[in-house]
């Protein structure tokens, strides 16, 4: 399978700390994004649920 490069731009102190957990589950950031991107395409949604405080959303004219 060809390979190619991808570019993400994140906050410094987040890619520390991600660096490190990834260390620590013995992966790179590198491979947990592929982990990532794997799960998305094979469950065809985001694998985790996403919230927002409820104020945040109405502010912004959602409905609930």
């Amino acid at each position: 399978m060809t390979q190619v490069s991808m570019t993400v731009r994140m906050d410094s102190q987040l890619k520390a700390k991600f660096d490190e957990l990834c260390a620590q589950f013995g992966m790179s950031s590198n491979t947990a994004m592929n982990v990532f991107a794997s799960a998305v395409v094979r469950k065809k949604k985001i694998p985790f649920e996403i919230e927002g405080e409820e104020a945040d959303v109405y502010k912004k004219g959602w409905n609930a």
